[in-house]
């Protein structure tokens, strides 16, 4: 069946979110790897978002970022504004309350984060692989903050790459049909702090609005015991994505949409901290080189389903998508 044919019968009125194990993606079994890629290839048109197990990320590496990450929130705002991303040429660092707005609807979303990506574990020297985005800024007096945020950044990016070639296979590509359109791309990763909101009664203002991310895709570690991500399925409902120990969340993105003019889902969500403690979560958006075009791949458009997006290149996508949400 072709991909045409699978979305005109895909069922996207999910009532949760599929769970998929990973462990064979790096076995070079075509049947196996063929096998998965049907699997996610499901997954991607009838939901845009599903789990990963077996996953070998190593737990200790999660439990090491996030203890520095709770350091760095903890911090006083004066120290942490002294780094924020709308001050700095490079536009990493910290991002304060409200100082996004993801739902043009909404009031701003209520999180705090910091925001960063590739560099040298090793501070070789050597200019990080960022594009047009710039260096990355940490803050003073965590000297244990960078180490642990590179480790796991380092780990979940190479996730990211097992997961191109299947993506490929699941659209009826050649396995490499993605490396030359990501393989000079800057994956920014950001850890993040929801406040709490249980007594909330206006949802104008909430952990982050409805939106879809601008990506490929998104890899998101949630904070156990803590139910906050929503998923908009067909019939507007809003699905539970609740954090499952020893899970990532995948969830595609709008580079992925406009790629394959809309055949894969790119899913809007949101996220409410109604719990009485804060949230945490980390999540990684792996995007297309700056220069990739975002053009429909082939067997995504026909007379029955026309060209759905203009072409344009991943650079220009983000850069606006960047100044409508956080006026940078």
């Amino acid at each position: 069946m072709s991909l045409i044919q699978s979305a005109a019968i895909a069922q996207s009125s999910f009532q949760d979110i599929p769970i998929i194990d990973v462990s064979q993606i790096t076995n070079h079994d075509p049947s196996i790897r063929r096998t998965l890629a049907l699997e996610i290839r499901t997954a991607c048109i009838e939901v845009g978002f599903f789990y990963v197990i077996n996953h070998g990320i190593p737990e200790n590496l999660v439990e090491e970022f996030l203890s520095q990450t709770k350091e760095f929130f903890a911090l006083p705002l004066e120290s942490k504004l002294k780094i924020e991303n709308k001050t700095t040429p490079n536009l990493m660092g910290y991002s304060a309350l409200l100082s996004g707005n993801n739902d043009p609807n909404g009031g701003g979303d209520f999180q705090e984060g910091f925001e960063f990506t590739a560099e040298p574990l090793d501070n070789s020297g050597q200019k990080s692989n960022v594009n047009s985005i710039g260096r990355n800024t940490w803050p003073s007096g965590l000297p244990k903050f960078r180490e642990a945020a590179l480790r796991y950044y380092d780990a979940v990016v190479n996730l990211g790459k097992s997961l191109f070639p299947i993506f490929a296979l699941a659209l009826e590509l050649d396995e490499h049909f993605f490396d030359e359109k990501t393989n000079n791309a800057a994956a920014l990763m950001r850890s993040l702090r929801y406040p709490p909101q249980e007594n909330l009664k206006d949802e104008h203002v909430i952990g982050i609005g409805a939106h879809t991310d601008w990506e490929c895709f998104t890899i998101l570690w949630q904070e156990p015991g803590i139910q906050a991500l929503q998923v908009l399925n067909s019939e507007k409902q809003w699905i539970d994505a609740p954090p499952i120990p020893g899970t990532f969340v995948i969830n595609l993105g709008d580079q992925f949409a406009r790629w394959t003019n809309g055949i894969f889902k790119s899913t809007v969500h949101r996220a409410i901290n109604k719990s009485d403690g804060c949230r945490y979560s980390i999540p990684l958006f792996v995007g297309a080189n700056w220069d990739a075009k975002l053009d429909p791949i082939p067997g995504c458009v026909s007379s029955d389903r026309p060209l759905r997006y203009e072409v344009i290149t991943a650079g220009e996508y983000v850069k606006a998508k960047l100044a409508e949400t956080y006026k940078h």
